[in-house]
């Protein structure tokens, strides 16, 4: 079981930046595809980037392309997502995911079903 555990949450304003972070343990994390995802108070939790386990392709929710990126180390086992001009609709709590490094497709990354794993989440808030 591969242990995952999310930090860099915290209170930003709007426009600001954060970069989270989410560490991985206990497996040989380059045989994993990794994605962020976010649940905002009373909302469904929402697909926000992915990266697949060599870090050659990512992908973004259309809400946050161009703001945030998302890039792994695999000599360090953890997987980043920065985020840049945030904004008050960025306020959620994020989690990083896992997913078995087999062949995948973009739209499959998208779901939250897919992936094995889970963080137990870091809170953002971003203040108007």
């Amino acid at each position: 079981q591969v242990q995952l555990v999310e930090s860099g949450g915290g209170l930003v304003q709007a426009g600001g930046s954060l970069r989270l972070s989410c560490a991985a343990s206990g497996r040989t994390f380059s045989n994993y595809h990794m994605a962020w995802f976010r649940q905002a108070p009373g909302k469904e939790r929402e697909f926000v980037a992915a990266i697949i386990r060599t870090g050659r392709y990512t992908f973004y929710a259309d809400s946050v392309k161009g703001r945030f990126t998302i890039s792994r180390d695999n000599a360090k086992n953890t997987v980043y997502l920065q985020m840049n001009s945030l904004k008050p609709e960025d306020t959620a709590d994020y989690y990083c995911a896992l997913k078995d490094g087999g062949v995948v497709t973009e739209g499959l990354l998208r779901y939250s079903t897919a992936y094995d794993n889970w963080g137990q989440g870091t809170q953002v808030t971003v203040s108007s």
